[in-house]
């Protein structure tokens, strides 16, 4: 049995592959939603929604859906949800949000496909973390053809340096995300980030 180390090394060393953009990933999206919403318990679920590159159309991605899930509770997460989708075959993940071991922790699944490739990311959180801010870069992107070539110019050579190193490229891509969130934060809420 893989030890949690080995998990992560296992899960952070797949391949980088960016792929066209597909309209069929909104159907995924929503098909992977209406599954959760029969499959978890009601009282624990609030939003879910479709962020990350293949929620913004013509961006090239990765071909995972990525869903930011609303939970009431985290500790009953842990306890109600987490069986239900392991036992469905998600893996599970007890994931700090910044960093190798920097709370806050959230949930974090992956779903994959009967050939063991990624198709879904699913990241439960409370209503006050900040992975929220990410719709905020979602529409910003979708509103903004310049910066979203800008994004999807990056990812692509991102991809092609560090095909085997998922945790590289994200962390490369970390500062443009940074910057545009925050411009897209006082774009639409008028408030500037500390």
């Amino acid at each position: 049995m893989e030890t949690l180390h080995e998990r992560i090394k296992r899960v952070t060393q797949e391949e980088v592959e960016i792929v066209a953009y597909s309209p069929d990933w909104k159907v995924l999206f929503q098909n992977e939603k209406l599954n959760l919403e029969k499959l978890l318990p009601r009282e624990l679920l609030k939003r879910i929604e479709h962020f990350g590159s293949t929620a913004i159309p013509n961006m090239p991605a990765k071909p995972i859906i990525d869903i930011l899930i609303e939970v009431t509770s985290l500790a009953e997460t842990k306890e109600k949800i987490v069986p239900l989708m392991e036992k469905r075959g998600y893996e599970y993940f007890w994931r700090p949000s910044h960093g190798d071991d920097v709370p806050p922790f959230y949930a974090w699944f992956i779903k994959r496909n009967s050939e063991g490739k990624r198709t879904h990311h699913l990241h439960m959180v409370e209503k006050d973390f900040e992975h929220w801010d990410r719709l905020y870069f979602r529409d910003y992107l979708i509103e903004n053809d310049e910066i979203a070539l800008q994004y999807a110019l990056l990812k692509i050579k991102l991809a092609a340096e560090y095909k085997n190193d998922r945790v590289i490229y994200t962390q490369l891509k970390s500062d443009f995300i940074k910057t545009i969130t925050s411009l897209a934060k006082e774009y639409y809420t008028g408030s500037k980030q500390k």
